[in-house]
């Protein structure tokens, strides 16, 4: 059992079997402060909420534990995450059961019982995001809040261009923000695109793990690209520099999306991976 999950004592309770339970969740990050619980001020995160309809449910206190922290205004259709409980329950509870509990923006869309090596991160072979973008003149209605505005006319072709620099196994410093924590700046990019959709521009990427504002930071790069400010080639010198203020400005939140998180096949997990327009 990891030493970040719940645990539960045996001697204390020497019948009680504890179960380690998945899930997959997708929500609206607009109106929260990211996904972890914050509680100096307390303000209103993914984990808080899910944590508290989780602990109704079970009735017992549950921690979870994420494939990856979105940040604030963030959102995922493809976020996965688990726990231990110790209460038996159907597994309809931990979807239908806690779905009654959450805020309209906060949907757990498939549970799975999984044996005690599954963990939501450290088990994660790739996460996926895309970055969308409204690209007109004018700022979308029904979109506001999901899709990042941009109203000067982006060239999709140069950007996806530019992107393909990004693939492989590199030290993307000059796309880490300030306050990032993580050990190490090396990370895997799998792949990367960028395509439209009418209106609607497409930034996925898929890499083994993330740095802190990689994607938007890339994000905001590759529309300097698209809009002609700067040349197919800057992406490419700019992870040679190593140097984040070189770099465009972080791309705001509200585009970005967990879309997928890959495990390997031995823990049969539903599809994580759920369209989005």
């Amino acid at each position: 059992m990891s030493s970040d999950s719940q645990h539960i004592s045996s001697a204390d309770s020497p019948s009680l079997t504890v179960r380690r339970i998945a899930i997959g969740v997708e929500y609206n990050g607009a109106a929260f402060h990211g996904w972890q619980r914050q509680t100096k001020p307390p303000v209103a995160t993914i984990q808080m909420a899910l944590e508290e309809a989780l602990s109704t449910v079970a009735d017992q206190a549950i921690t979870l534990i994420c494939a990856g922290r979105t940040d604030a205004g963030v959102h995922a259709t493809g976020q996965v995450a688990h726990f231990e409980v110790s209460n038996p329950r159907e597994l309809k509870a931990w979807t239908m059961g806690v779905n009654s509990l959450l805020p309209a923006a906060i949907r757990v869309v498939w549970a799975k019982e999984v044996d005690a090596e599954f963990h939501a991160r450290f088990s994660a072979q790739a996460r996926r995001y895309q970055y969308w973008i409204h690209n007109s003149a004018v700022r979308p209605g029904i979109f506001s809040g999901l899709m990042t505005h941009y109203s000067q006319p982006l060239d999709e072709a140069l950007m996806d261009r530019a992107a393909q620099s990004l693939v492989g196994e590199q030290d993307f410093t000059a796309f880490r923000a300030v306050a990032c924590e993580s050990k190490t700046t090396m990370r895997n990019v799998h792949a990367v695109s960028v395509k439209r959709f009418g209106e609607r521009i497409c930034i996925e990427i898929e890499a083994n793990a993330f740095l802190l504002h990689m994607v938007r930071n890339i994000t905001g790069t590759l529309m300097a690209v698209g809009v002609g400010k700067q040349p197919v080639t800057w992406v490419e010198s700019l992870l040679a520099a190593k140097d984040r203020s070189m770099a465009a400005a972080t791309a705001k939140p509200d585009g970005l999306y967990l879309v997928a998180v890959t495990y390997p096949a031995k823990y049969d997990l539903p599809e994580t991976e759920r369209s989005l327009f």
